[in-house]
């Protein structure tokens, strides 16, 4: 009983889990482990409770105010705070649904053989249709099983025979090097754990779950109690949990493959495939391309969506995914712009990998700011009530915007 209902009381937060490891995601771990092997898995275990007291402040900012992040921001501070913080996650989310879409069509055209070209707006029209007819929800339910296929790299890792003692010291020793390259992987694995699309995602997630229970009204969602607190970070925490537990393998197993066989730099859909081929032999292609697809189907509606709450709840119209498109037209009509403007980017003639990772960079560089107001909104009073964050979570939220401001001015001064 006790596991049933733990499951039970999972939502948004391992939801917001599993979209995380989005193709960008998988590409960027899989980039970092080949090129330094074991060096990076140390940066699971440092990421993993910075994301989880940003997505934490997220959660209980949504439950407890009723609203979403920009609907917050507009009240609270100035017009030019709320359209760049909308401006900031506007071009990373654009960046990282090309990034998604182009990685997704290229796996594809590695097993098919049908041109990428044409994939890119299959799969974007394809989104845009299930979301319009359909529901999030319904694709989350449906789609996020696809996502399991990411456990074959847990698998994989064990095959590969890797030197666990160095996997051990290169888990707990953190190896920091001062080169553009390195510090560019760490900006990305940092950008694609902690994204800004994730911040106001939680936050409208956790309105929409209030919503589904009935409360229809402002004044039925503020306010939050004990259980529901405790609620939200057993949820949150599983599901930052799942990410990084994904990310620590699919690092593990291309540094025991790709790596340890001299395979440093991945240009293209196959090579990253080819680190599943312990498991899946010639199958690793298939298992990969599979994975790209779910991990997309589940990531790229949450970049579109969380674009369209933004926005939304910024001009103060109607948001909410599981409203249909009569009901809510100016959202929905974000979401869309939002995705043609991510399948034009697509045809620039960026590498589909080389995209991938460097939305993650982006993602990096663009987060710091919204952490900030994150933090600030979340302990202060005449937002939160007396619900402010307490000081252990407040700090660490502190911690990580410091960090990855710090690796963004380190990448970028690095020789």
């Amino acid at each position: 009983m006790r596991i049933q209902k733990f499951f039970k009381e999972l939502g948004p937060g391992l939801i917001t889990g599993a979209a995380d490891d989005d193709p960008s995601g998988i590409a960027t771990y899989s980039v970092s482990g080949a090129a330094f092997g074991y060096g990076p898995l140390w940066t699971a275990l440092f990421c993993f409770p910075l994301m989880a007291a940003v997505q934490l402040m997220c959660s209980r900012l949504g439950m407890v105010t009723g609203r979403g992040l920009a609907a917050v921001v507009r009240r609270r501070y100035s017009r030019w705070v709320l359209w760049g913080a909308c401006l900031l996650l506007i071009v990373a989310n654009v960046i990282n649904i090309a990034a998604d879409l182009g990685g997704m069509a290229e796996a594809t055209q590695m097993v098919t053989g049908l041109p990428s070209a044409w994939l890119v707006p299959v799969f974007a029209a394809l989104i845009v249709a299930a979301l319009f007819w359909t529901s999030y929800r319904f694709l989350a339910r449906v789609f996020k099983w696809l996502t399991l296929v990411l456990f074959a790299y847990v698998i994989t890792a064990f095959l590969a025979h890797p030197d666990w003692a160095a996997v051990l010291r290169a888990t707990f020793i953190p190896d920091i090097r001062w080169s553009r390259e390195y510090l560019a992987v760490l900006v990305g694995i940092l950008g694609t754990s902690i994204s800004p699309y994730l911040f106001f995602w939680q936050a409208a997630q956790e309105v929409e779950e209030e919503r589904s229970e009935g409360k229809n009204t402002l004044a039925k969602r503020q306010g939050a109690t004990d259980v529901e607190l405790r609620r939200a970070r057993t949820d949150v925490l599983t599901g930052m949990f799942f990410s990084n537990f994904v990310m620590y393998f699919i690092i593990l197993t291309t540094a025991a493959t790709l790596h340890a066989h001299g395979i440093t730099q991945i240009a293209t859909a196959s090579q990253a495939a080819e680190a599943l081929k312990p498991l899946a032999g010639k199958g690793a292609y298939w298992l990969f391309t599979l994975a790209l697809i779910g991990t997309g189907i589940l990531g790229v509606p949450v970049l579109a969506g969380s674009s369209a709450y933004a926005i939304s709840e910024a001009m103060s119209w109607g948001a909410s995914l599981d409203r249909k498109p009569k009901l809510a037209p100016k959202f929905y009509a974000v979401l869309a712009v939002a995705m043609v403007l991510g399948v034009a980017l697509d045809y620039v003639g960026l590498d589909a990998v080389k995209m991938l990772f460097w939305s993650a960079v982006a993602n990096g560089v663009l987060a710091p700011p919204l952490i900030v107001l994150v933090v600030l909104l979340t302990t202060d009073r005449s937002v939160m009530g007396d619900r402010v964050n307490p000081p252990l979570l407040k700090w660490v939220g502190w911690l990580a915007a410091a960090v990855m401001t710090a690796a963004a001015l380190a990448m970028f001064l690095a020789g």
